[in-house]
């Protein structure tokens, strides 16, 4: 076969070689960069403002019916991390979270979502809180493409029943790794 006819081929074939990727962007937060005392958890000792940072994604995948969003701490001495944020149901229509959307009065969330509750017993965002002298710990916030428009879950469901589920229904998804932490 002719290479030129290989090339033709192979680009045929391959059309998600040229299909862009979920990416995740953010205002307040950076890859490999210390968050903001804004982002910290009021409690546990620390002073923040707890604000969920504003999140921002594009190019999801064609069959995307919904999204979801995570904040995850794997440094956390738990044995098992900890979860900040897990919202869920976001329409497919929805592109942007704003800051503090993960208020746990739930006034900010997009209309049919829902927050379930965080490792410090909240429906919410609970924001960084590592120990003192612990450490740089690593903050995972994740946006999911879904390919349905509802999980049926409970804002008690466990984070690991909401991390199968987010799991068997994924598309794609993007992270943005940002830092933190109290010396």
């Amino acid at each position: 076969m002719h290479f030129l006819t290989k090339v033709a081929c192979l680009c045929l074939l391959s059309p998600a070689l040229f299909a862009e990727t979920l990416t995740l962007s953010s205002q307040d937060i950076e890859q490999g960069k210390m968050m903001a005392k804004k982002q910290e958890f009021v409690g546990f000792g620390c002073k923040g403002e707890n604000l969920s940072p504003q999140l921002s994604w594009k190019s999801a995948p064609k069959g995307t019916k919904s999204f979801a969003v995570t904040a995850y701490d794997p440094d956390a001495p738990t044995g098992s991390g900890w979860w900040h944020w897990q919202i869920i149901n976001i329409p497919n229509t929805v592109t942007t979270l704003a800051e503090n959307a993960g208020s746990t009065d739930n006034k900010n969330i997009p209309k049919g979502s829902l927050q379930i509750e965080n490792d410090y017993g909240s429906q919410g965002f609970g924001g960084a809180c590592p120990p003192v002298g612990h450490g740089q710990h690593r903050y995972q916030f994740t946006v999911y493409a879904l390919s349905v428009e509802k999980l049926e879950l409970k804002p008690t469901s466990s984070a690991a029943l909401v991390g199968y589920m987010i799991n068997a229904n994924k598309l794609a998804s993007s992270t943005i790794e940002a830092l933190y932490e109290r010396k």
